[in-house]
């Protein structure tokens, strides 16, 4: 591991956390390009990781319990005390941590998926989860829908730390070699395949600990011109 490497390692988590390469990345570009927003990364107390944790499993629930009726009652009450907790800190885009608490799975937003980066640098990335309850599409799988959104974050990250504009997703091609199933540690990975002028196009794959290919994608991520958000 280089020098360059482990000190941001250790920050995010410890010696045994994500291998990041930020050698690349020019923090600059933010100003320079399009209309898209600088994100900085959400300080977080102690609570918020619980939380957002919590918020998953209830949303795993909320598709599998099979309840009487009175117990839905219950829950629906507790669901509006919740309500009228967390409604007066409603916030704008970018004020809450969710989205941005980067050492958390999905860094802590409730439509990521909740995986964690295990390696991120110009070469590409590799991340590492499972998909929950609340991913079911059926029988076991994965909803198909939900791996599209897997690999578009995943190109996302990857222009940033390949040093590319900032850039939006213009092509996203899924493969669906084999069925993905829940509640089984999975990886997906990627790296940037080719560059043309603004184009950045990216290759993907989402294997199992045997490293069978579940799925696999082809990406073009487009750089924003200055009047585009």
């Amino acid at each position: 591991m280089s020098e360059q490497v482990k000190p941001v390692a250790e920050r995010v988590g410890g010696r045994s956390g994500p291998r990041i390469d930020t050698s690349a990345v020019d923090e600059s570009r933010y100003e320079k390009h399009g209309g898209f927003p600088k994100v900085s990364r959400a300080k977080i107390g102690a609570e918020f990781g619980p939380f957002i944790e919590a918020m998953r499993t209830l949303q795993d629930l909320a598709v599998s319990v099979d309840a009487p009726d009175e117990v839905f009652g219950a829950a629906l009450a507790k669901a509006g005390e919740m309500i009228e907790l967390l409604e007066p800190h409603r916030a704008p885009e970018l004020q809450g941590p969710a989205g941005r608490a980067v050492e958390l799975p999905g860094r802590g937003s409730l439509l990521l998926l909740p995986w964690q980066v295990v390696s991120a640098g110009p070469d590409g990335i590799t991340m590492a989860g499972e998909f929950r309850r609340f991913h079911l599409g059926g029988n076991g799988a994965a909803h198909g829908g939900v791996l599209p959104l897997l690999f578009d974050d995943l190109l996302g990250m990857i222009v940033h730390y390949s040093g590319r504009p900032i850039s939006r997703t213009a092509y996203l091609h899924v493969n669906y070699r084999k069925i993905t199933p829940l509640e089984t540690p999975l990886t997906v990975r990627g790296r940037v395949d080719h560059i043309e002028g603004r184009k950045t196009f990216i290759t993907a794959e989402l294997v199992d600990e045997q490293g069978e290919v579940l799925a696999d994608c082809e990406g073009l991520m487009v750089q924003l011109l200055p009047w585009q958000p």
